[in-house]
Parts: structure tokens; C-alpha cells; sequence
């Protein structure tokens, strides 16, 4: 691997359940592309793991014919071995490997099968690297292994690395450490047809660990998409509650109050716009995560203007880490608790409103009162009366776009050229109406005061955003991106116009002129809307924010078109993410590219796209609750 290159994803096999990753290629084994490994928290473990078998006394390779995978969380191999095989054509010695993945504990089952009229005898040798390299220099491209020292007894070997430790047990097996290599050897007896089958076990501690697993069960289990919709539908639904599941995590003291982690394999961690969309998408199958949610974003809700973290009373944050998040080549330094997000304190609001709409009990929802008017201060502050909610990194270290789109390059202009900060978002605005309106109502409904001058505001931002942000161009008239330093228009057509549509901010006539061009052949690629429209000069299929497809960012279209009584234009995207989802054998990557479906019959991978991706696998709920009408 060149250093400096993000490793790929897209062909992958992952097998999950956090804060504890897998990362392999298609025959089982780890090392033969930069992602593979054995991930626990932000560290890599173990780098390699090679299974080979021993065919007249000489080592051989199983070949592999099979993977499955399972559920979120387990995976099976399926190899053949012929080295030990006969000579007519029909396999008849096959490997099955079965890898279960818990918080801190790999598990892989080896068992080997005969069909063979006389015994077979073999030697499964597993050789394993291990690494203690940091998960962000593995993202990096230029992972450096850690050190440790080897403690090792005739069937388990212990690695210590500073405050890390890493155990392999393999009951039955001889295990030693050979050259900075784990090695462990089982003897196979395999009588004629018959079978034979053994385990090893990691496990994995890290103390400093500032994630924690769930606890319990997902209250969603059993759930399942009911007879009579797209069969894509709910096979999408199941494969994405199961990643959902395998993606829960907690903090340490709240074991309680789970939330979702953004997506695997860099983001095992809270983020506060991830978390409260994946929420919010999940609404329709549990209120309860959004509930905790909340709960969580709160007690870590800002107190004090802190320029270097972005921290202000009252705001929602943006990422929690153990350390300082470097990214190297970007001259990006992210402090461990970083506020640096515009949206997610009205999304914090818009959420709470609808969890107590939806079941959340009056109990849970008045003791988050004080969080709520904390930010509702904030947002009305932010953009006080005469402007908008913006955005600027005061350290030069922060994340120049700190809206969803937080890519360098992410707001442009028709001609490509990039918009200059303080950038004030389209769809913030329209967040902070729907709070406004949201958070009024709820503090009306529990008998508290200060309503109405809410409502008030939110009037006045509804006037002047429709003053201010829409442009005409040859694409026709929309809402811009937002609004630049100089408070000018920014023209490019996105798909940030179609967060506006369900917030209220929109008239009607605006919300249908916003959807006919989101479905209009310029910004729907036929698997989902694109970022960004191909009439703009920066429209690129594969750039990250400027023309892929989020599946995420679609479902958000998808629901606001829904609230605004769409439904037709809703079901023609909806028809498009299911294409999709089939493509991707219904586990929806981060994004992909934007290709028009006339051109290609599936969609092609943004090979370093994150999977599974919480806000990806919730956009199915949306669209199955569309299809359900």
C-alpha cells in the first residue's frame, strides 16, 4: 500500500459487534489487504491471520468456494481441500471456518468434513500477526505496529502492549510464539466420512476504552417487515436491523442509555448528527434508542465558549474520542470532546419533540426540559434576529464545513469554485424553523412558558431565509446552499433542498418546485438523489460530497417528501434506493457513486465508503414506512 491512501472497503468482508470489528478477504484470511485486521476500539490488533493445511508434508492453501455471512455479526468461510483430496472431480474434503464476533471476543470455529471412504489426516496451521497499531493511522494509510511482550503456556499465549492486552486460547491445539508471529497447530483425524472441528478465541481489553458494548438485547428483535410489501424491502429491513443491532454502544457509567456508533471501521463512537438521524429514521421500530440518545447528547451538552473545542452552552457535540483525532494531510488536529457541528443542536430538539410524539414517556421528556431550553437558546442565539445559523473554524484545526457535508470542497458554486466561511447552510435554517415550531409545541404541552416568542422568531427566520436564499438559474429556481461570507447565494443545485421539505420552512408551492427538481434527471441518478446536480461544474460520480449517492441523505428527501404529501415523487426515489439496496446485497453502504442507472445496471462502490453505516441501514425503516403508505 502507498502510504497516505486510504485503505478500500468495498470488497471486504466485515464481520461486527461493537467496539469490535473483523476486516478479511473472501477466503477468511486477514492480511492480504490494508483493512484487514482484528479491530478493538481505536487500535488494530491483529494485522494477519493465514490458515493453511499440510498436504504430503508440504503446506497448501484451502481454496475457497463460499462465504455467507450470517448476521452482522457471525460469518462463515467455506474452503475446499484438495491437497488431501482424491482424483475424481467431485470435492469430497471441504473447511468450514464460522467467525462470531462479541465486544472484546473473536470467535472462529474450524471444522473439516469427509466424504472420503478412508481416513484423512492433516496438519490446520494459523499463523497470526499481531499489530496494536492505531485505528486512525490504519485510516491514514501508514499504520506503524505497536510493541508488546509475549506470555505464552502450551495452549494460550498473552500479548501486552502498554495498557492493551490481546489472549488466543485454542483448546487442543499446540500454540507458540515464532518471529513476531503467533503460530497454533492442530493434529486433524478425520475418519472416514467424518468430521473434526476445533476453536480459538481472542480477546481483546483496552481499559482506556471511552465506548462501552450494549447490554441488553435490542427491543427491536423479532421485528420484521410484514408480508405484502417489496420483498427488497424486507430483506433490506432485516439485514439492516441486524447491523443497527451489532452497531449499539453505551458510555461507561450509563450502561442504560444506548446510542447508535456513525459506522464501521472508523467511526465506533458517538457523533452527535449521525446518531440523532440514525435515531430519528428508527423512529417507526424504537422510540426507546432515540430516548437514550438524547439522554446521552445531553449530559455532554456544551456549558462554556471554548473556541478550541467549539463548545458553547447549550450546543450539542459534534464527536467524542479517547484522544486528539489527527488527519494527516488535511492539517486537521479534532480535540477528544469536539462541538464542531452547526446542525446537531436543532436536530437534538427536532428529535425530542418527535420521540415524545411517538411513546416517549411525559417522565423522560421533562427531565430533559433544561437541555432543551439550553438549546433552543442556542439556536435562537446563533442566529439572532437578523441572520442565520452559520458556521466558521476559529482554530484553522477544525472542520471547515461542519454541516453534514463536511468535506473540504463540499460548498461550491455552479462554476466550482469554493464557497468562503462563515458559510450559512440551507439546511440548518430549516432545522432551526422545524425546532423552533417543535420545541414550542412540546414546552407548551408540558404547561412551561416561552412558547410563543419561539414561534415568533422561527416566523421571522422563515421570512427571511425565503428573502434571501432562493436563486434562479438555467436548472431553474431553488434554494441555494447556503449563503457565504459576504451573505450571497451559493447557486449550486444539491440535495440540501430536500432536508428543507417537511421543516415547515417551505411553502407549498416551494416544496413541490424542490421535489420536481430533486426527481428531475439532473439530481436522481435512478439509485437515490445525487449530491450535488450534473449541471454543476464540480459534479463528479465518485467525489465524496459533489455527485455520489447517500443513502441516508435520500431517506431524509424521501420523509420530507412524505410529510409534504408527496408520495409519488417519494416512491419513484424510494424505487431507487431498493435497486440500490439489491445491488449491495441490501447491506447500504456510506454512499456510492452517482452514475445514471441508463448507464449501469448497479451502481459502483465508493470503494472506501464505511459499511455498515447507522444512518445507511435506518434508511430502510424510512422506506419501508413510505411503501406501507
Amino acid at each position: 500500500m502507498s502510504a497516505g491512501l486510504q485503505p478500500f472497503l468495498s470488497d471486504a468482508v466485515v464481520a461486527l459487534r461493537a467496539p469490535t470489528q473483523v476486516w478479511s478477504g473472501r477466503t477468511g484470511d486477514l492480511g492480504a489487504q490494508p483493512i484487514d485486521g482484528v479491530y478493538h476500539g481505536d487500535t488494530r490488533f491483529v494485522r494477519e491471520a493465514v490458515l493453511t493445511y499440510t498436504a504430503g508434508g508440504e503446506p497448501a492453501v484451502p481454496e475457497a468456494i463460499a462465504v455467507a455471512e450470517i448476521s452482522a455479526s457471525a460469518v462463515s468461510f467455506t474452503s475446499l481441500l484438495r491437497g488431501i483430496d482424491d482424483d475424481w472431480p467431485d470435492p469430497k474434503v471441504r473447511l468450514e471456518r464460522v467467525r462470531t464476533v462479541e465486544p472484546g471476543i473473536v470467535r472462529e470455529r474450524l471444522e473439516v468434513r469427509s466424504h472420503l471412504a478412508a481416513a484423512v489426516s492433516t496438519v490446520l496451521r494459523l499463523r497470526v500477526v499481531p499489530d496494536f497499531a492505531p485505528l486512525q493511522e490504519v485510516k491514514a494509510g501508514g499504520a506503524r505496529s505497536g510493541t508488546w511482550s509475549v506470555h505464552a503456556d502450551e495452549h494460550t499465549v498473552r500479548l501486552v502492549s502498554d495498557a492493551t492486552s490481546l489472549v488466543l486460547s485454542a483448546p487442543g491445539a499446540r500454540v507458540r510464539s515464532e518471529n513476531g508471529a503467533l503460530v497454533v497447530e492442530w493434529s486433524v483425524q478425520c475418519a472416514p466420512h467424518g468430521e473434526w472441528s476445533a476453536e480459538w478465541t481472542l480477546e481483546l481489553d483496552d481499559p482506556d476504552l471511552i465506548v462501552a458494548p450494549a447490554a441488553t438485547e435490542p427491543r427491536w428483535r423479532g421485528t420484521a417487515a410484514p408480508a405484502g410489501t417489496d420483498p427488497r424491502a424486507r430483506r433490506w429491513v432485516d439485514r439492516a436491523l441486524s447491523d443497527l443491532d451489532a452497531l449499539r454502544l453505551t458510555l461507561p457509567g450509563a450502561p442504560a442509555d444506548e446510542f447508535l456508533a456513525a459506522g464501521a471501521p472508523w467511526f465506533f463512537t458517538l457523533f452527535g448528527r449521525d446518531s440523532l438521524w440514525a435515531a430519528r429514521l428508527l423512529l417507526p421500530v424504537d422510540a426507546g434508542i432515540a430516548a437514550s440518545t438524547l439522554r446521552v447528547l445531553a449530559r455532554l451538552q456544551g456549558t462554556k465558549t471554548d473556541p478550541t473545542t467549539a463548545e458553547q452552552p447549550g450546543k450539542i457535540l459534534h464527536e467524542l474520542r479517547a484522544g486528539e483525532l489527527a488527519m494527516p494531510g488535511e492539517g486537521i488536529l479534532l480535540p477528544p470532546v469536539y462541538y464542531g457541528t452547526v446542525d446537531a443542536t436543532p436536530l437534538w430538539v427536532c428529535l425530542l419533540a418527535e420521540a415524545a410524539a411517538a411513546g416517549m414517556p411525559e417522565s423522560e421528556v421533562r427531565e430533559l426540559v433544561p437541555a432543551l431550553r439550553a438549546a433552543l437558546d442556542w439556536v435562537v442565539a446563533s442566529a439572532g434576529d437578523e441572520g442565520f445559523l452559520e458556521y466558521v473554524d476559529e482554530t484553522g484545526r477544525g472542520l471547515s464545513n461542519q454541516g453534514w457535508k463536511d468535506s473540504g470542497d463540499s460548498i461550491q458554486w455552479r462554476d466550482g469554485a469554493l464557497a468562503q466561511g462563515p458559510i450559512a447552510l440551507c439546511e440548518v435554517q430549516g432545522y432551526a424553523y422545524e425546532a423552533a415550531i417543535a420545541g414550542a409545541a412540546l414546552l407548551e404541552s408540558l404547561g412551561e412558558d416561552g412558547a410563543e416568542p419561539l414561534r415568533e422568531w422561527a416566523q421571522r427566520l422563515r421570512r427571511r431565509f425565503a428573502a434571501r436564499f432562493w436563486v434562479t438559474t438555467t436548472e431553474g429556481r431553488y434554494p441555494a446552499i447556503a449563503l457565504d461570507r459576504d451573505g450571497r447565494p451559493v447557486d449550486t443545485l444539491t440535495s440540501n433542498i430536500g432536508h428543507l421539505l417537511g421543516t415547515g420552512i417551505l411553502d407549498p408551492d416551494e416544496a413541490h418546485e424542490v421535489a420536481r427538481l430533486l426527481t428531475g434527471p439532473s439530481m436522481t441518478s435512478g439509485f437515490g438523489v445525487r449530491t450535488m446536480s450534473t449541471d454543476a461544474a464540480g459534479y463528479w460520480p465518485l467525489s465524496y460530497h459533489g455527485g455520489s449517492v447517500w443513502p441516508h441523505d435520500t431517506a431524509i428527501v424521501v420523509r420530507g417528501m412524505a410529510r409534504e404529501g408527496l408520495r409519488h415523487e417519494a416512491l419513484v426515489v424510494v424505487e431507487g434506493l431498493l435497486a440500490a439496496a439489491e445491488a449491495f446485497a441490501f447491506r447500504m453502504p456510506e454512499l456510492y457513486a452517482g452514475d445514471d442507472r441508463s448507464a449501469t445496471p448497479a451502481p459502483a462502490p465508493y470503494p472506501a465508503a464505511c459499511r455498515p453505516q447507522a444512518w445507511s441501514a435506518a434508511a430502510a425503516i424510512t422506506c419501508h414506512e413510505i411503501l406501507r403508505g
